[in-house]
């Protein structure tokens, strides 16, 4: 079975940013949100000549891809969807014409659907879903962050079950980017042992070497 890691984070928080580590030549990058990669140089490296980059954001699209990679490209060995929720929000948009609670069960089996066959592929594949986060505050001031998703349904399935690792990519308050690596009034959470700290650099080559060598 594939390795499946999710990224949550508010927008700016280094999400995307954090991919610059990883090896072009065997990463595929999904884009959902059309807008580009985050760093100076990634055309160079992520392309359609190169057959590693797409803009795309159809759920069945995507399941395709990695149904298509998983079988057909034993050179890629990490697949990047960034983010799941542009495809969220692009199927509500479609669907907002047809009334109902129909369209919400459409959306929650997309989901559902693209997060399981995720972890279904061939071994020494790892899938990267970059989702974002939202933060949510009681009366009493208490406050928990979890993966934003669209639809009261998806809220109670809870897609950070479907994840072996969920990291929490924020901004500090000294300016640097990082991952939390552990629960701490969110849903991030990891291997026991895999990170020394709580905190760690938003580098996902090393965050994919520390899973690796766990």
């Amino acid at each position: 079975m594939s390795k499946v890691i999710c990224i949550m984070g508010e927008s700016g928080s280094g999400k995307t940013t954090a991919m610059r580590t990883l090896d072009p030549q065997t990463t595929y990058y999904i884009d959902c949100d059309g807008k580009g990669l985050a760093w100076k140089g990634w055309k160079t490296a992520y392309n359609a000549e190169h057959k590693n980059y797409k803009k795309v954001r159809d759920i069945q699209q995507i399941q395709g891809i990695l149904s298509g990679i998983s079988d057909k490209a034993p050179q890629v060995k990490t697949v990047v969807i960034d983010t799941l929720n542009t495809c969220m929000l692009d199927h509500e948009i479609k669907e907002m014409k047809n009334g109902g609670y129909g369209k919400w069960v459409d959306l929650t089996q997309f989901v559902w659907e693209v997060c399981s066959l995720a972890g279904k592929l061939r071994e020494d594949l790892t899938v990267l879903i970059v989702m974002h986060s939202e933060t949510i505050r009681d009366d009493f001031g208490y406050s928990f962050t979890r993966i934003k998703t669209n639809g009261r349904k998806l809220e109670k399935v809870v897609l950070e079950s479907l994840f072996g690792t969920v990291l929490l990519a924020k901004r500090t308050e000294d300016g640097r980017y990082v991952f939390e690596t552990q629960a701490k009034n969110s849903t991030a959470k990891s291997p026991m042992g895999a990170f020394e700290t709580f905190e760690i650099d938003n580098d996902m080559a090393k965050v994919l070497k520390a899973l690796d060598e766990f």
